[in-house]
């Protein structure tokens, strides 16, 4: 009796803290949400680093969880917008590291948002030997996404915003329509909404056939990064 009384508080325990895990990477997300979509791009910096702090704070508490790695990637790639060109470049080499291994750790974690964030990645980033971008792997990625989570809104609207970048507006119309008509979840109502208006916009811009220009922020950045170099 004594050892099933053990193995059920056991049982408690890990129900307990898989819930306050659960918890806290949607407070993460809800958190980076409000810094991206809501907050002035003057403060972003200090927020995106103060949501960095807390994540590598609950990494020690729960080492190699995909999903923390996943947003700490996120999260440093969407705070490069506000860094200098070397800083940024860091930045992004060390955002497709922690994707790598949060893929190794669980694929499917987020429902596949470590292999969303790693070909947006490589379709943004210019390639070598500036940096990784690499459009086969990027839409290998994306499309690996959508084989885990179909109806997601991230996974149709980002593989949308890369056909789009393509040229091929008539399919991007397509999974922007998907992303349009997906289901928002509970926990997350103002991120998705948020996506959902992003992917109004893909769509329009897809019918009146203009060609996303998303890739300018990161190619003129590490452009810079190079004049810098060589000018040095």
């Amino acid at each position: 009796m004594q050892k099933l009384l053990t193995i059920a508080f056991l049982l408690l325990s890990f129900q307990l803290t898989a819930s306050e895990y659960a918890d806290t990477v949607t407070e993460i997300e809800r958190s980076w949400a409000k810094t991206y979509y809501s907050t002035d791009k003057a403060q972003q910096h200090y927020q995106y680093s103060q949501l960095l702090d807390r994540i590598n704070q609950l990494n020690s508490t729960y080492p190699d969880h995909a999903e923390l790695l996943i947003w700490q990637a996120i999260t440093l790639a969407t705070r490069a917008e506000q860094e200098n060109s070397f800083s940024a470049l860091s930045s992004i080499h060390r955002a497709q590291d922690l994707l790598i291994k949060a893929i190794s750790i669980n694929p499917k974690a987020m429902d596949g948002s470590a292999f969303v964030t790693l070909g947006s990645l490589y379709s943004l980033v210019p390639g070598w030997p500036i940096a990784f971008g690499n459009d086969q792997k990027a839409e290998h990625s994306l499309k690996k996404a959508l084989s885990i989570n179909p109806q997601g809104i991230d996974s149709n609207y980002f593989y949308g915003e890369f056909l789009l970048s393509h040229n091929e507006p008539t399919k991007a119309s397509h999974f922007f329509t998907k992303a349009i008509n997906a289901p928002v979840r509970e926990t997350q109502k103002f991120a998705d909404n948020q996506l959902k208006n992003e992917a109004r916009l893909g769509l329009a811009n897809a019918n009146a056939r203009k060609i996303s220009g998303k890739k300018g922020f990161f190619a003129d950045l590490f452009n810079s990064a190079v004049h810098a170099e060589v000018t040095q």
